[in-house]
């Protein structure tokens, strides 16, 4: 920074490296059959050692320099881009590369939007700890949103295991927990600098906002009622699923396991994202097949297939253009399938090509098998109705997220708010592969559990399925790549009972730091430069 104790070339080459280092350290990653997750303290340092990397910058240099850590950064974090797209999507091993850096540049842009911004405030005597913390945060938002948004590995994330931060996360959601860190990494590189007032001024907030935290983890709560759900995780292999030789075998071990779970007193058995290898708007027979296990187990299922419309599946013929969704069924013993839940937030180059028109000679979607065509997004988050349960003549409503709308903490919370009472996530991790992607995930999924105060069931094809509770507490997972049954109980959120601030009011807090970073460049812009930022 501008006004902080510049650095020699080799230093801030190390400095930017460490930054790269430790952002993709603060993520979950498996070594060996342990999981190695250092996100605290690592996710306090890194931001750090990129503010005493870009010291002494000028804005322009400094976004350089920022975009080149952030390209490293996250090249490091998403390496499992490489894994989707070539063993699974079986695109050439140099695309795969080129979808690693493509998208870890997508990010770096933003680190670099950070450092050039923060550079500026800099040379304008405005880069105090609270003002960079607001910016990142600011920054981070963006990124939800920007061209649909890609939020993966955010910095509030890497805090999850810190419990008195992650109370926060009710009132301010996940950006609560990233301005902790970027308020910890600017305050350790204010006093690195020299900026001592600064430094004891950010560190003594953090310790305030631990304080505020730790009084609101220790709150009593009313505990909801509680019930008894499983969790149905078949073990699929990705590239075998949608072959017509799996179908048969897919959906016996699944009824096997349903039949497993019934026996064990579950009344609610989840099956993962797409797990069905058909549709059930267009198979008859699939369908009955659904509603006879349901019936003849007495149990309510919550089952990923793929959903239609524009087809009859009696005349098997189409009614108009054919729209295939990404959807969760409810099937219910009495009735049959009653609700179907579409995907509202897609994944680009996944379920979809963008600009199709332009890029679709070139490229299609990874996820081949769940429609002959681009995945059409439903209309937005809504709850479903459980009918009968848990027990005759209850009607409970659900949420039934699926995969990439556990990124989305904005569109999460829509659930909660039409008045979910419990969120049933299904998802598939296969693509992943054993990267560390399954148990960065599984860290949000905890996050939107303490952001909207319901419990979260997920489902996920070869794991991490988990049992989390409302605070955003893994209670019960399984290992990843193993065929089993999670049976657990979950709490059902009160009818009467206040949502959470976050989930009534949303971004607040993100909102709040854009119109303390616009402020600052209101004042900055006012404020004459004082003699230049000079590398």
């Amino acid at each position: 920074m501008a006004d902080a104790a510049p650095v020699s070339p080799r230093r801030r080459g190390a400095w930017l490296a460490a930054y790269a280092l430790l952002t993709f350290l603060s993520f979950p990653h498996p070594v060996g059959d342990r999981v190695l997750d250092l996100g605290t303290p690592l996710a306090f340092l890194a931001p750090a050692a990129l503010w005493i990397g870009l010291a002494g910058l000028a804005p322009r240099r400094a976004a350089a320099a920022a975009f080149a850590a952030g390209l490293a950064a996250h090249a490091l974090v998403l390496h499992w881009i490489y894994v989707v797209t070539v063993t699974y999507g079986h695109a050439a091993p140099p695309l795969g590369v080129v979808a690693v850096l493509g998208l870890a540049a997508w990010i770096a842009a933003f680190t670099a939007l950070l450092g050039g911004a923060g550079a500026w405030l800099a040379g304008r005597g405005l880069a105090g700890p609270f003002v960079l913390a607001a910016l990142s945060v600011a920054v981070d938002h963006l990124r939800s949103f920007a061209m649909t948004g890609f939020p993966w590995a955010t910095l509030g994330y890497a805090l999850h295991a810190d419990r008195w931060l992650l109370a926060l996360a009710p009132f301010a959601g996940v950006y609560g927990l990233c301005f902790a860190s970027a308020l910890a990494g600017a305050s350790l590189a204010a006093l690195r600098g020299g900026r001592r007032r600064d430094a004891a001024l950010g560190l003594a907030a953090l310790v305030a906002l631990h304080g505020v935290g730790a009084a609101l983890a220790g709150s009593e709560r009313t505990p909801g009622e509680a019930v008894t759900v499983a969790l149905a995780q078949g073990n699929i292999d990705q590239g075998a699923k949608w072959s017509p030789e799996w179908a048969e075998r897919t959906l016996a071990i699944y009824e096997e396991l349903t039949r497993s779970a019934a026996a064990r007193g579950a009344a609610l058995v989840i099956w993962p994202e797409t797990a069905v290898p058909g549709s059930p708007d267009a198979d008859l027979g699939l369908r009955d097949r659904l509603e006879e296990l349901s019936r003849r187990e007495r149990v309510t299922l919550v089952v990923g297939a793929v959903g239609l419309d524009g087809y009859d599946p009696e005349r098997r013929g189409t009614r108009g253009a054919v729209r295939y969704f990404d959807s969760g069924f409810v099937v219910d013993p009495r009735r049959g399938i009653t609700e179907r839940y579409d995907k509202a937030h897609l994944v680009p180059f996944g379920e979809y090509v963008p600009l199709r028109a332009l890029l679709g000679r070139f490229v299609k979607a990874v996820a081949t098998g769940v429609a002959s065509a681009d995945v059409t997004a439903g209309p937005a988050p809504r709850r479903l109705t459980l009918p009968d349960w848990p027990a005759p003549g209850a009607e409970v409503p659900v949420g039934v997220p699926i995969c990439y709308e556990l990124l989305f903490p904005d569109l999460m919370r829509q659930f909660a708010a039409d008045g979910a009472r419990v969120l049933l996530a299904i998802t598939n991790d296969a693509w992943y592969g054993r990267t560390g992607a399954p148990h960065q995930f599984l860290v949000m999924t905890a996050l939107r559990a303490a952001e909207s105060g319901r419990w979260i069931a997920r489902a996920a094809n070869t794991g991490v399925s988990a049992l989390i509770d409302e605070r955003g507490r893994v209670r019960a997972q399984t290992r990843i790549f193993e065929r089993g049954l999670l049976v657990g109980e979950v709490e059902l959120a009160s009818p009467d009972e206040e949502p959470t601030f976050y989930t009534r009011r949303g971004d607040v807090f993100a909102w709040a730091c854009w119109a303390a970073v616009a402020a600052a460049a209101l004042l900055g812009a006012r404020r004459p430069r004082p003699g230049g930022a000079r590398a």
